[in-house]
């Protein structure tokens, strides 16, 4: 047995299901060894979707995502999708194939330093040498299970690669992540109860890590015996049901005035889960103390007052504050309630042509609560996290940490592979769509039941709205008049939409194909400036 097949099968142990990536030769007797296992190789467009295919199964599944790419220029591209797993916390193992042993310190053909390019954004970046292969793939995968996930790279020659296994050194190793000890759990519960004593208006905030959580439940018994309302950040949507009337918005998002003026009532803040990744506390949170209840410390400047910040057993202090008894408070439900209507109201200004948020109530009407709706970067992504509520966990993905355009489509495939039983839809801008409409041919290839909405503006609408802020001038941002949808895209059918009737049309028949569909919305392209950046 070669050390490939060493590498496949103890990936198909450890539940990889898909390895994402472009061949080259050093990457061919890895693929061969793959079709001795039941891992599907899937070849994408891009190296860089590769990495966000494999991030977004890694954040639907909490198995590590797997993405493979050769030398120099296809880990280059690779590095971008391996950036969004390490600032959106995913379990991801990166592989790049390299030349021989005796050539890796050489100036040579495509040759770079892979380790050196991926150490900035990975929790670890490891070589594969002949005696360490098993150890390796084991302390791997360990690392990037551990909280936080995150991605570790790999890089394997190509003769270790080729190399018949070193029966000595074949077994896999012992290696575990040391888990942090739960010395905490009291001094939190202990912080979350004091302060709460002393609190007129608390409010809890949940983030990115909260999205690691078992016990969701129990905080939900926490926000109902203090009865206190609760805001998320875009990670978080549906790990707390939206639908709930403790339910108050998302932070730093589409309508963040009216949020913010919400925040700006509360006397406390906590913050479950929150990862500073997705927007730093000095950015909203001003004096208002925080109890800060997640597995690592946020990273905060000197001016917030963080009434407790150290990593914890985020599950056991939830489990802990939600047997504390019930503290009064001055909130109003009614209050509450007046602010969600208004909330939803200024998320839906008249426009005269179609807007994004017109395209984002007639896809909810049609979406199961099960369903899964993966989204791109830019202003649309502003609108869906205030717009698109979901009572569920996991059927709303994005980007926000990393933020890099050019996920969407990516992500959408991730997630249908993921969920074969479940409806699955892709909403992107155009200036997102140019990015990866290759990978369209890999959603027709696999025959997915995927429709993509793309909400053509002809505009980087975001880019326009924050031009148009500072009083710049609007260079760079144009993408052109929106042209007449095409009859397909890579053979993926298209429909071109221009209005309501045709909306219905297009997502009845999307909704209803055997296979991929793209639904091009035409919209006003000024229909964001009074929800985006207001």
């Amino acid at each position: 047995m070669k050390n490939v097949d060493l590498i496949a099968q103890t990936l198909e142990e450890a539940g990889v299901q898909w390895i994402f990536g472009v061949p080259s030769g050093p990457v061919l007797p890895l693929i061969n060894a793959l079709e001795k296992t039941s891992i599907s190789y899937v070849l994408t467009a891009s190296e860089t979707s590769a990495g966000f295919m494999a991030t977004a199964v890694g954040s639907l599944t909490g198995t590590p995502g797997v993405c493979l790419s050769t030398l120099g220029p296809g880990a280059t591209n690779m590095a971008t999708g391996v950036g969004c797993a390490w600032l959106d916390g995913a379990p991801v193992i990166a592989i790049t194939c390299n030349v021989p042993t005796p050539w890796l310190d050489r100036r040579i053909q495509m040759r770079i330093d892979h380790h050196a390019l991926f150490a900035p954004i990975t929790k670890a970046t490891l070589p594969l040498r002949a005696n360490n292969v098993a150890a390796t793939l084991a302390e791997a995968l360990s690392i990037a299970c551990a909280e936080t996930p995150g991605p570790v790279h790999l890089d394997l020659p190509e003769d270790v690669g080729e190399a018949e296994v070193d029966e000595a050194a074949s077994a896999p190793s012992a290696a575990v992540m040391e888990t942090k000890a739960d010395s905490k759990t009291a001094t939190v519960v202990d912080a979350v109860s004091a302060a709460l004593a002393g609190s007129k208006k608390p409010l809890l905030m949940t983030g990115l890590g909260f999205t690691r959580t078992v016990v969701a439940d129990a905080l939900r018994s926490f926000v109902e015996r203090q009865n206190i309302p609760f805001i998320s950040t875009m990670h978080a949507k549906g790990w707390l049901p939206e639908s709930h009337p403790n339910w108050t918005g998302v932070l730093g998002r589409a309508r963040r005035t009216n949020v913010q003026r919400f925040i700006n009532e509360a006397d406390l803040i906590i913050a479950v889960g929150y990862d500073p990744i997705e927007i730093n506390y000095e950015e909203w949170v001003g004096d208002i103390p925080i109890v800060h209840v997640a597995t690592e410390e946020a990273d905060v400047g000197a001016g917030v007052q963080m009434l407790f910040n150290e990593s914890c057993d985020m599950d056991a202090a939830i489990r802990g504050i939600a047997e504390l008894p019930s503290a009064t408070n001055d909130w109003s439900m009614e209050a509450w309630a007046t602010h969600r209507a208004e909330f939803d109201v200024a998320l839906r200004p008249d426009t005269k042509m179609l807007s994004a948020h017109r395209v984002l109530d007639a896809l909810r009407e049609r979406l199961p609560a099960d369903g899964v709706l993966a989204y791109d970067v830019g202003a649309h992504t502003h609108q869906i996290a205030s717009q698109w509520r979901t009572d569920l966990p996991r059927t709303c993905i994005s980007t926000n940490g990393w933020s890099s355009m050019g996920y969407g489509i990516p992500g959408a495939i991730a997630a249908k592979l993921v969920h074969p039983e479940k409806p699955v839809v892709g909403v992107i801008g155009d200036g997102c769509f140019q990015m990866t409409v290759g990978e369209l041919n890999v959603a027709r290839r696999l025959n997915l039941h995927l429709p993509i909405i793309v909400l053509n503006d002809g505009w980087l609408g975001l880019i326009k709205l924050k031009q148009e802020g500072k009083g710049f001038g609007l260079g760079g941002s144009y993408l052109g008049d929106p042209p007449t949808s095409p009859p397909d895209y890579f053979g993926v059918p298209c429909r071109a939409v221009t209005d309501e009737a045709s909306l219905q049309d297009a997502l009845a028949w999307g909704m209803n194909l055997d296979g991929p569909s793209v639904i091009e919305v035409f919209i006003d392209p000024n229909s964001y400036a009074a929800t985006v950046y207001d």
